[in-house]
């Protein structure tokens, strides 16, 4: 069947845009998820809220493509059906401290038009441990050192403020557009913990004029790969586009309604502005990307390369649906208004769409980080009310099955602790592996891994995965 394909470009003067946004960590989710909202509001509200795109590491090179470009890139929705191939024009800058100086980076930060530092610098990039700033981390080590020239997200965004203060600049707000829970207490956290280290003073100052909302975030953005370039160059009239970014048609976006500032026109985008983002965020951490790390773990370990391929396998599809509503939904309080097995079913379909090449193995990137809010949280309320949850064991299991078979194979593991757990994945198994890692009080909290319930059941699905196999482990505990 032919394709549809619907074209949406800027519908606002571009050049009427200020650098009012500055958005760290401007990568694939950043370019398709905050920037598409920010450019449909302006489309039907107007304004000035350009942005700057920054990124502290690597990515200088997509920076200056991206300013080559003239600050315009191309998102590709997909589905079975249709395509809506979207010009983003809301860019208006880039900065790299490697490639334009740190102090260009601050002093943008403290520039008068400045209103958002927006993020998308994943998990690992708040630099916490517990839900607290992790004073022996490298990054945070270094800059506390030498603060005015700053290398982690934490300390460029204190020592911008710091900046901003003594500019004499109103404060701004820092929206987190992470995916984790409670993003903005987290950043919050993290940078006020940061700058009391530094001066007490810009602490109280932080603390009285910036604000930092969470928010709820959802849409799968599959790195790029070749297929993705592909669709981009016949989209193009067969030109590269670097910055270009293949996605899903769906997005949501749940933002707590405290800005500092003025507000730019994310609700207008088709935001949902809240007093209360948790139980959002609880409900998509739990059941879609719980089920998305449940499917990495198990689904690349059977060989299973996409979630669309999971999806068309009927015990992997089952497993999903049966981990969201059997295993997940009884951790999850109501919200008015969502029916959650409608939210599963949809989900599932969204899992399925072929033309979104949603790699397992890069849902598997920084797993360590991400099993709290995923799994353990929802394992945890289980434990205690005492409702079955054979599913989320094995995809517990199964993280630490695909660390071994990595380790085994002399593969690289994309994880912060990666280290650390390929080194215990090769002088142990079985048992022994399972109770080691089981004790990471970086991963697992104390009253979890004191949990004798909790350990046999990983232990045991651990087994069971040996056993039988990862598909043949899945498909003994589900459901006739």
């Amino acid at each position: 069947m032919q394709e549809t394909i619907i074209r949406a470009n800027p519908q606002f003067d571009t050049a009427a845009l200020r650098p009012r946004i500055l958005h760290i960590g401007f990568g694939g989710f950043a370019r398709a998820h905050p920037m598409v909202y920010l450019q449909e509001g302006m489309n039907k509200a107007d304004g000035d809220f350009g942005v700057v795109a920054v990124r502290l590491n690597s990515g200088a090179e997509e920076l200056t493509a991206l300013d080559e470009a003239g600050h315009s890139y191309l998102i590709a929705e997909m589905d079975a059906e249709t395509v809506t191939a979207r010009q983003i024009g809301v860019v208006v800058g880039t900065c790299h401290p490697k490639r334009d100086g740190i102090d260009t980076l601050l002093d943008l930060i403290a520039s008068e038009p400045m209103a958002i530092i927006s993020l998308t610098i994943t998990e690992k990039g708040y630099c916490v441990r517990n839900g607290h700033l992790d004073l022996e981390n490298k990054g945070i080590i270094a800059d506390l050192a030498n603060p005015e020239e700053p290398g982690t997200a934490i300390g460029v965004i204190v020592e911008g403020l710091s900046r901003r203060r003594e500019a004499g600049r109103d404060g701004l707000t820092v929206l987190s557009c992470d995916n984790q829970p409670d993003n903005g207490k987290l950043a919050r956290a993290a940078v006020l913990s940061y700058a009391h280290q530094r001066d007490t003073k810009l602490a109280d100052w932080i603390d009285a004029n910036v604000s930092f909302p969470s928010t709820m975030v959802d849409r799968v953005v599959p790195a790029l790969d070749d297929y993705g370039r592909g669709v981009l160059r016949s989209l193009n009239d067969g030109k590269e586009d670097d910055n270009g970014i293949v996605c899903e048609p769906f997005r949501q976006w749940v933002i707590e309604d405290d800005f500092a500032t003025a507000r730019p026109p994310f609700e207008e985008g088709g935001a949902m502005m809240t007093d209360d983002v948790r139980p959002f965020e609880m409900m998509k951490l739990r059941m879609l990307n719980g089920a998305h790390t449940f499917l990495a773990m198990l689904g690349s370990l059977s060989g299973l390369e996409t979630v669309s391929a999971c999806m068309e396998d009927e015990v992997f599809r089952k497993a999903a649906r049966q981990l969201m509503l059997d295993e997940q939904r009884p951790t999850l309080p109501a919200i008015e208004g969502v029916d959650l097995e409608e939210y599963a079913d949809a989900l599932i379909q969204r899992f399925s769409n072929p033309k979104l090449k949603h790699r397992t193995s890069q849902i598997a990137w920084d797993t360590s980080q991400k099993l709290p809010q995923r799994l353990l949280h929802g394992i945890a309320e289980n434990v205690e009310s005492s409702n079955p949850w054979p599913l989320l064991a094995l995809a517990v299991a199964g993280w630490i099955r695909f660390v071994k078979v990595t380790a085994d194979e002399g593969g690289k593991l994309t994880d912060p602790l990666s280290e650390e757990l390929l080194a215990e994945a090769k002088d142990y198994d079985g048992d022994q592996l399972v109770d080691r890692i089981l004790s990471n009080e970086a991963i697992f909290d104390e009253q979890l891994r004191r949990e004798p319930d909790f350990r046999s059941a990983i232990t045991g699905a651990y087994r069971y995965i040996v056993e039988k196999g990862p598909r043949g482990a899945v498909r003994a505990v589900l459901k006739e």
